[in-house]
């Protein structure tokens, strides 16, 4: 679902991100997220907000600067889409675009964002978040390609078309 759809896609996977961070997403302000790992999942992704906001200062210094109150901010909702186009490890680059200090993204990744879209009104969510990754709208169940390692199901042997 993007901002001007009607109905959300249960196909989409969903990325948990705390507050203030996910509404600096959706705004844009915020185009890189700051990792432990790398990811190889690329596209539309929705944003969802954990329930509880970040502990960092840093969070609470990006709120400030944007005239955020983290306590009104939408938690537990789906909040918007964005694109998610690379993941690389970070430099003291990133610093402005993470909205966080460059001594914290040592050793950590940057999953690079674009095009984002904030939902008209949170929406929430069907199935909640186990890890970082999940189909906010269907539960899984195994059989859905793995978007990190395979962006298409394998073709089986019965299903091939002479050539």
């Amino acid at each position: 679902m993007t901002a001007t759809a009607k109905t959300p896609d249960p196909d989409r996977l969903a990325l948990g991100v705390q507050q203030p961070w996910a509404e600096l997403i959706v705004r844009g302000v915020k185009t890189i997220e700051v990792r432990s790992q790398s990811t190889q999942v690329r596209g539309t992704i929705y944003i969802y907000t954990s329930r509880k906001p970040s502990p960092l200062d840093a969070a609470r210094i990006a709120a400030t600067a944007h005239h955020l109150d983290v306590d009104a901010l939408p938690k537990g909702l789906l909040v918007g889409t964005v694109e998610l186009i690379d993941s690389r490890p970070c430099t003291p680059a990133d610093a402005t675009a993470s909205c966080v200090p460059a001594e914290l993204l040592a050793n950590r990744y940057a999953w690079v964002f674009a095009n984002p879209q904030q939902l008209p009104k949170p929406l929430p969510v069907r199935f909640l978040p186990f890890g970082v990754w999940f189909y906010p709208f269907k539960r899984k169940t195994g059989k859905e390609p793995n978007r990190r390692r395979n962006p298409l199901p394998a073709e089986s042997a019965s299903e091939r078309r002479p050539g």
